[in-house]
Formats: structure tokens, sequence, C-alpha cells
């Protein structure tokens, strides 16, 4: 499948506005998404009585899970969902 963008020239302002709502939209929903998720996962380091190791395990786990998710949440945005409304 080939990109129409390549062969139909520059872009137009109104495209590349688009374009940077979109990375936009993706970086704030994707930051807000990790924030839930660390939290989430973080909340029995952070709430709980637990071993200094054991904290840093469950913080550590949490970093990972909410750095996924944003990772994931970008890609949606900017990958996925583009190519289903192109058909």
């Amino acid at each position: 499948m080939r990109d129409t963008h390549a062969m139909t020239g520059p872009r137009t302002q109104p495209e590349r506005d688009a374009a940077t709502v979109e990375i936009m939209f993706a970086v704030v929903t994707g930051a807000l998404l990790a924030a839930l998720l660390f939290f989430a996962f973080a909340s029995p380091a952070l709430f709980g009585d637990l071993d200094r190791a054991v904290e840093k395990t469950w913080v550590t786990a949490a970093g990972t899970v909410a750095g996924a998710g944003f990772l994931a949440r970008v890609l949606q945005v900017l990958w996925w969902l583009p190519r289903k409304r192109r058909g």
C-alpha cells in the first residue's frame, strides 16, 4: 500500500495544523493514561506499609506499565486510527 501524501506534493497549512493537533492529542492522552496507570499500579507502594525493596519493585513495575501505556496510546492515535479511517 502506497502513501498518497508522498505523491501529492507538500501539505497545506490546514493539513499541517491537523497533524499538529493529532500529535498533541496523542501525547496529552498518552500522558494522562500513563499517570493513571502509574498511580493505579504504584498505590500499594504509596499508601501501603511495605518493605523498602518491595516498595521499589512496585514503583518500578508501575513505571514500566505507565511507559507501556503511554507508548500504546500514542501508537494507537498516530498509527492505527488513521489507517482505519482511510479504509
